[in-house]
């Protein structure tokens, strides 16, 4: 994957054609999300798939990614289709922006990825060829500042398409805040870590609230999420690869294949043979 990294690094923004990041290889591109937050203005037809589930984005979408994601595309393209990159430093100024990024668009509990229709097509279009293009080459501040209003407006125009539930849910941006960096965490540590102590201790907060913040956004326990966590990448090998239970066992960081094949039985009924 080819991105400016050097702008990354400096002003936490980058914002690519999808052909010149995937590079002209033929092989299917995989990379993962790592901290930043994705969003893809799309203007073709688009295969994409995330966490090994296969999407189908129709042209005229804008999709919203979360960090810590891994991603693949068959090749296509790209010529129509724009990678916006931003770190939450780069973006997050305000509540408001806290709550942006703490929404539904990056941390959809049903999918790993939201899809909303592209409005203003050409208007966008405009933005992204000449003003942004225009402030780059002017005055970083100002390049900043227009990268800014323009992932705003994606965003704003995505949640009119958010679930009525978003909007009357009475959440507290910390509380989800932090649900959502437990997320990012286990997505990224859950080979090495398999106790709510250990993600309560990096967030500076109890196992106890942890959990208690979980089953009010969730409506689960912070040890259910990492067992379905689990038990979720575990039906993934077996759906998408042939490695045995043995290596499978031990790419999910179980260091025991009896414990492992209890934990197993114990969460889905059936013996790792069974599936």
């Amino acid at each position: 994957m080819h991105l400016n990294t050097k702008q990354l690094d400096q002003i936490g923004f980058n914002i690519n054609w999808l052909g010149i990041i995937l590079g002209n290889s033929s092989r299917i591109k995989e990379f993962n999300t790592l901290d930043y937050f994705w969003i893809y203005i799309i203007l073709e037809d688009l295969e994409l798939k995330v966490e090994c589930k296969l999407h189908y984005i129709k042209k005229e979408s804008i999709v919203f990614v979360g960090p810590q994601k891994k991603f693949s595309f068959n090749i296509v393209s790209g010529k129509e289709v724009m990678a916006v990159v931003f770190s939450q430093n780069f973006y997050e100024h305000s509540v408001k922006d806290s709550m942006f990024l703490n929404s539904e668009l990056f941390f959809n509990y049903d999918s790993n990825l939201f899809v909303a229709p592209l409005s203003a097509v050409d208007e966008i279009k405009t933005n992204i060829n000449e003003r942004i293009q225009f402030f780059k080459s002017k005055n970083r501040n100002l390049y900043s500042a227009v990268a800014h209003n323009l992932i705003e407006r994606l965003i704003l125009d995505a949640f009119a398409y958010l679930p009525v539930k978003e909007s009357k849910n009475n959440v507290s941006y910390d509380s989800r805040y932090y649900v959502n960096r437990f997320l990012l965490l286990l997505h990224r540590d859950y080979k090495e870590n398999k106790k709510v102590i250990d993600y309560a201790d990096q967030l500076h907060i109890s196992a106890r609230k942890l959990s208690e913040l979980t089953e009010i956004i969730l409506g689960k326990t912070a040890k259910q999420v990492i067992i379905e966590k689990l038990i979720s990448e575990y039906k993934k090998f077996k759906n998408y690869t042939n490695n045995n239970n043995s290596q499978i066992c031990y790419e999910l960081g179980f260091n025991n294949e009896g414990n492992f094949s209890n934990f197993i039985k114990k969460h889905t009924g059936k013996n790792p043979s069974e599936f």
